[in-house]
């Protein structure tokens, strides 16, 4: 096995050549394919939409846009929660007992392949971000995705700590939610059952993927610290400093969807 060394500020990282295709052009694949597809999705939402919701006809030319970007914004957490959710629970490559090589430094071509994918889109909507701002999102969002693209981009680079990036990428699943709360606040269906039963869901969902699992998150980066400790001094750092600060950002969104639920349910009795 060949190790390849790779200084980066702080930063020491082994990159071991496996058989079979180049792992660093497997990275540069998987990162274009996500930002391909996110072209792709972005098209194809704009031209089914156009042909299926009437109201995607009504919408300004940014309305169109953002319209488009939760399509492919809704497509990779459609992929990112379920290739996150089979190798953490389904796939053995994270299962305590199933390898000799500590838990925080085993990977997989699958979960390699994901957050490579995973990079090309927040690439793509930072972008988008940057070039609308503020209109996309704020500073919270170019703070957000600044931090994933930071945090992911170390973990591909160095192979350590895949199994707490999968852990957050998880929490993507309830994105489709919250742009579909999004899409029928402009297709004029606010007052809908489907928007109240969609806002329980989004609210629950939110608790679960990203409050809760926050909560084991943690725990477990606490039970098995002895591990955490051997990541590289950046990667280390980054563990300790990013995902509180995703954290707080978390508990704020999820303080406007409590009050936004609320509103939307007391609402929907006085209409009875």
């Amino acid at each position: 096995m060949v190790h390849l060394p790779l200084s980066l500020a702080y930063m020491s990282i082994s990159v071991s050549d496996t058989p079979g295709p180049n792992k660093e052009l497997q990275w540069l694949a998987s990162i274009f394919s996500g930002i391909v597809f996110c072209k792709i999705v972005y098209t194809l939402t704009g031209i089914i939409s156009f042909q299926s919701f009437k109201a995607y006809g009504r919408l300004s030319d940014f309305g169109k846009v953002e319209w488009n970007n939760r399509g492919f914004s809704t497509f990779h957490a459609l992929v990112a929660a379920s290739s996150s959710l089979y190798l953490l629970l389904l796939s053995s490559t994270f299962h305590p007992g199933s390898s000799d090589e500590l838990l925080i430094r085993r990977t997989s071509s699958l979960s390699d392949m994901t957050l490579g994918f995973s990079i090309g889109y927040f690439l793509s909507d930072l972008a988008m971000v940057l070039w609308y701002f503020p209109a996309l999102g704020g500073l919270e969002y170019v703070l957000h995705h600044a931090l994933s693209l930071f945090s992911i981009v170390q973990s591909l680079l160095s192979g350590q700590g895949q199994i707490y990036i999968l852990m957050v990428l998880f929490t993507e699943s309830t994105t489709p939610f919250v742009n579909l709360r999004w899409y029928l606040d402009n297709a004029g269906n606010k007052n809908s059952n489907f928007y109240v039963v969609n806002g329980i869901a989004l609210f629950f969902g939110w608790l679960v993927a990203r409050i809760l699992l926050f909560i084991y998150f943690f725990s477990h980066m606490y039970r098995n610290f002895d591990e955490v400790k051997t990541v590289f001094p950046l990667g280390f750092y980054s563990l300790l400093a990013v995902p509180p600060v995703l954290s707080m950002m978390n508990l704020f969104w999820f303080w406007k969807i409590a009050r936004g639920m609320i509103k939307t349910i007391r609402k929907a009795r006085h209409g009875k």
